[in-house]
């Protein structure tokens, strides 16, 4: 358990929050949210003891340990994977690393006889002898084959690092969990298994992410940080959006009676708590979602982009023909091969692979940036692109002034004009007048999307387009997208994002291509498909 008492955070003279007074308790898994920058990962580092709140205190339960996902990469280089998982564990580690410098002494004395038996009684009392498999088998799940467990740190990539680090935090079930972005560089499977990890979880877990599907399936509460107040409620994610969605528009709806409004949020209720009923939560989760209570239904002050992608003209019949695509690295590296499908009118199809780089190479070629290593394809006369690629650091490399930089790409150079396309980004006041060079990623990922929105176009190819955004962002993109008239190819980490918009999956692999127009819920379960990836990635 951990208590917050009075925290105040405070650098210089702006107030991050304050009086802040929650407790977070065994068996619940809270998801922090707010927007970019309202100080959900100082939060966590307080909780940590990392940062020194302003004012306050935070408790821990005496005898509970606490585990946070580490941030820097770098810090267990010289050590084995396997060990920096162990490590995780810090007073079991210690007892390991204790008892081997004993049993290692030449002179071995009878005091150290009884501190040995003492360590050897605590070891088993920490069930040290299952350390290394437990260590172990986090790591298989999280996608660290065996030939990795005894090599250093420093030999690994960056996204293994990411997943030992993981696996680090969770290693010995902790009381106590703090995880920031644990999804950040995780594949869609790996995120899956992650899920199910966490939802059978029985302790505290605290999460920041920006992955909706990720905070539904394993969220009990939300921490919701906003305006300098934390405030937190019953339910997951998709409750907390839907039902401050719905107590917004009761507050526009003057005239409608309160009998009227209680019970539309009582149905509002039923309606969340069955499908709670359907989750994968252990049941003593569950029996904390049905507390979902009325009371707490508040109207959201977030502010959602507006988002809005208007085509010119209806695409035709003919939309993108792809004959025996392949694509190999410079390196000589296959990232996919014998790529021929078409796209129909109402496609909008998901791109996986388990190579990221095969879905942005076949982005760039479709785009005429990259030229195919063999065959070609063809668009349809009536289609028009706009394209959002995954690294956009070409279009900031310079001084320009945000309304001039948009200004670039508008039909209408006036002012008035761009000002409200960079208004509907959420874009306010002096922000306008901003260097190009200076934006954070996430606001660079909105001048994107407020481009792509210039161009009317009526298919819309977006490489990872949730990178960078906040929720909110993420929220307005998806909601867009599920309505759009046109075509969409895109490829994402975002469950949800993928869910509710596409009609169409296609695998890229180096030996060949998986297409089918179903689900995604449906094509990651699919014993089918699983025989079939078995198969092309070989």
């Amino acid at each position: 358990m951990i208590t917050a008492s009075d925290i105040v955070v405070q650098f210089g003279k702006r107030i991050l929050f304050q009086d802040v007074n929650l407790k977070f308790t065994g068996g619940n898994c809270y998801g922090i949210i707010g927007a970019n920058g309202a100080g959900k990962s100082t939060f966590l580092k307080v909780i940590s003891g990392e940062l020194t709140p302003t004012k306050g205190s935070i408790a821990i339960a005496p005898g509970e340990r606490l585990s946070v996902l580490k941030q820097n990469h770098f810090e267990f280089d010289e050590e084995t994977v396997i060990n920096t998982v162990l490590r995780g564990h810090e007073p079991l580690w210690n007892v390991m690393q204790e008892k081997d410098a004993l049993y290692a002494k030449e002179d071995f004395s009878d005091a150290d006889g009884i501190r040995a038996s003492e360590l050897e009684e605590k070891f088993a009392e920490m069930d040290g002898w299952n350390a290394e498999s437990d260590a172990a088998a986090l790591l298989s799940g999280l996608g660290i084959k065996e030939d990795l467990h005894y090599k250093l740190m420093k030999e690994l990539s960056g996204k293994e690092k990411v997943r030992v680090l993981l696996a680090q935090a969770l290693f010995g079930k902790p009381d106590n969990l703090l995880l920031d972005e644990p999804t950040n560089d995780l594949d869609l499977e790996t995120v899956s298994w992650l899920e199910n990890y966490l939802s059978n979880f029985e302790n505290t877990v605290l999460v920041v992410s920006h992955d909706r599907h990720f905070l539904d399936s394993v969220c009990t509460h939300t921490v919701d940080i906003d305006y300098g107040k934390i405030s937190m409620f019953a339910g997951n994610y998709s409750f907390w959006y839907e039902s401050s969605q719905l107590a917004l528009r009761q507050q526009a709806q003057q005239n409608k009676k309160a009998e009227e409004k209680k019970k539309e949020l009582m149905e509002f209720i039923q309606r969340f708590s069955a499908n709670v009923a359907k989750s994968k939560q252990t049941t003593s989760r569950k029996k904390m979602l049905e507390k979902l209570n009325i009371e707490e239904i508040q109207p959201s002050t977030r502010k959602y982009p507006g988002i809005i992608f208007t085509p010119d003209r209806e695409p035709g019949n003919q939309i993108l023909e792809v004959n025996d695509l392949s694509y190999t690295t410079p390196e000589g590296e296959v990232l996919f091969k014998n790529a021929t499908f078409n796209i129909e009118k109402d496609d909008k199809v998901v791109f996986l692979s388990h190579n990221p780089r095969a879905m942005t190479a076949f982005f760039e070629i479709i785009n005429e940036r990259v030229k195919a290593t063999s065959g070609n394809f063809k668009w349809g006369v009536t289609i028009s692109s706009a394209y959002l690629p995954v690294d956009n650091s070409e279009y900031f490399n310079n001084d320009m002034k945000l309304v001039d930089w948009l200004a670039q790409y508008s039909p209408d150079t006036n002012e008035s004009f761009v000002r409200g396309y960079l208004g509907r980004m959420l874009f306010s006041g002096e922000e306008i007048y901003k260097k190009a060079s200076v934006l954070s990623g996430g606001e660079k990922m909105r001048c994107m999307i407020s481009r792509m929105m210039l161009k009317n176009a009526n298919c819309l190819v977006l490489d990872s387009p949730t990178n960078h955004l906040d929720l909110e962002s993420i929220q307005a993109f998806n909601n867009t997208l599920k309505v759009f008239k046109g075509v969409v190819l895109m490829s994402s980490h975002d469950h949800e994002f993928i869910q509710t918009v596409c009609n169409r999956i296609i695998e890229l692999t180096p030996n060949g291509i998986i297409d089918k127009r179903m689900d995604y819920d449906d094509y990651i379960v699919s014993e089918e498909i699983q025989a079939l990836k078995d198969k092309l990635y070989q």
